[in-house]
């Protein structure tokens, strides 16, 4: 008896916000049957999100010290309530309303108000002259700055050098050795207008005169290589290996070494004063990758070519052959040992140049005795990929067929030994015997008839370069 009262009651308006507006928003969703007491609830909590919102939005007012409710607070309400913001309504352009005229037919109606349009002229659009799209925004990377030193990229700024560091250069040095500072200086019959063209082309480090000192005293002391002058030969490699602030020297060191090092291979490096000059240039490439207070990982693929160069060149003195061969690969054993963890990727290309220096036909001897002390500097999986696994043993082995052993054969056995030592008490394998004919016939079928000959005295010796367990 109760509900039929409150039915009664529901119908009734108790707010501003009538239920006909909830009824038209239904019937243009597609709901038809809404009944007078939902129509009724949801008008009152329409209504009372409104004042929620309105309520919002004037403390914003407020707070910007304004008597006038704009678009902006509403919005600024909406988000603050996590409602989704009204789309094209905005304070900084209110769009204008026009007062419709009244209908003659109608006159109970109300007033009928609309946005008025812009009207736009075709003839003058047409006659005025069309601006042209900028490009759209774009974004690239490159380096601002690598160790302190702008790169020479149009993305930098020229780098104007000031007038204090316009030092001439120091008496003695050669122009290709020292850094370009004396080349921002003026010239006779050199415009003004050409030299601030060059300055503005050169981006360049410009170094101290105690360092461009140093500098012409560390390559005056290396090279040439005077066997009276071995004392400051000493000294200058102790100073690379160990001073530190010659950071800024780095880069000019290296191309140094390298310069010289093609220098002295580019006409068949026979004499040997070329030899005496790459192993002084390998002694400093050594000395720099030993100071530790040097960041030379930027500058590895600078110091590599001159390394595998020396290691790889078919034509080497042949008294410093050898030698210059097993410093370039212990350079590059501790090239690899310091840099491998930072950069992956080091070992296995080293290794993919080395094989190809060691398997491809129609390599020198030299050739391929340095790819094979190269591969004894990189490890033992790779000594084992390159002369056991690819037959660069057996290649080596068809073209010594049988001389002399020489110094392509020694560095063979010599990576044979650091795959397995030989025994102290070698056994010889028996081609009789039924465990050593399976070892015999893998030694001539890897390794080829001549230096399976020089492993079949020592069985120990032989299976641990096959990589055979004892067991087996």
């Amino acid at each position: 008896m109760s509900k039929p009262k409150a039915r009664g009651t529901s119908t009734q308006l108790t707010g501003i916000y009538r239920a006909d507006s909830i009824r038209d928003v239904a019937e243009s969703l597609g709901i038809t049957n809404l009944t007078d007491s939902v129509a009724s609830a949801l008008a009152s909590d329409v209504e009372y999100r409104i004042h929620q919102v309105v309520e919002e939005a004037a403390r914003f007012m407020r707070h910007a010290r304004r008597t006038t409710l704009t678009t902006s607070d509403i919005d600024q309400a909406l988000r603050v309530l996590n409602i989704e913001p009204l789309y094209g309504h905005s304070a900084h352009n209110p769009p204008t309303f026009r007062r419709a005229l009244p209908f003659p037919q109608l006159p109970q109606a109300g007033a009928v108000y609309f946005v008025e349009d812009e009207e736009i002229d075709f003839d003058r659009m047409l006659r005025e002259e069309k601006i042209t799209l900028p490009k759209p925004v774009s974004w690239t990377a490159h380096w601002l700055a690598v160790e302190g030193v702008q790169p020479l990229i149009p993305e930098n700024p020229p780098a104007i050098p000031k007038e204090t560091d316009m030092e001439p250069p120091v008496a003695g040095a050669k122009s290709t050795d020292l850094p370009r500072t004396s080349s921002l200086l003026p010239t006779p019959g050199v415009t003004s207008q050409t030299s601030k063209k060059q300055q503005q082309q050169l981006v360049k480090q410009v170094l101290s005169r105690e360092l461009q000192l140093y500098y012409t005293r560390l390559t005056s002391s290396l090279l040439p290589p005077i066997p009276s002058e071995q004392a400051k030969r000493t000294a200058a490699l102790a100073s690379l290996r160990h001073d530190a602030g010659l950071q800024a020297l780095l880069p000019y060191l290296i191309r140094w070494v390298g310069e010289g090092v093609v220098g002295a291979l580019k006409e068949g490096a026979q004499s040997d004063q070329d030899g005496r000059v790459l192993e002084v240039l390998l002694d400093a490439t050594g000395a720099l990758l030993d100071n530790n207070t040097l960041f030379i990982e930027p500058y590895l693929h600078q110091v590599l070519p001159p390394i595998l160069s020396t290691l790889l060149h078919s034509t080497l003195p042949p008294s410093h052959s050898t030698h210059l061969r097993t410093m370039s690969s212990q350079i590059l054993s501790h090239m690899l040992t310091q840099h491998s963890t930072t950069y992956p990727s080091l070992s296995p290309r080293i290794m993919k140049t080395l094989l190809l220096a060691l398997i491809s036909p129609g390599k020198s001897k030299g050739t391929r005795e340095g790819a094979i002390r190269g591969l004894i500097a990189v490890g033992k999986e790779a000594i084992r990929k390159g002369l056991v696994e690819g037959g660069g043993a057996k290649v080596v082995g068809s073209e010594c067929g049988y001389e002399q052993p020489g110094s392509l054969v020694n560095s063979v056995m010599d990576a044979f030994r650091v795959l397995q030592q030989p025994s102290d008490m070698p056994v010889s394998l028996d081609p009789d015997n039924d465990a050593d004919e399976p070892v015999v016939t893998q030694l001539h079928e890897v390794l080829g008839d001549f230096f399976a000959e020089r492993l079949v005295g020592d069985g120990v010796w032989a299976r641990g370069v096959l990589g055979i367990s004892m067991e087996t």
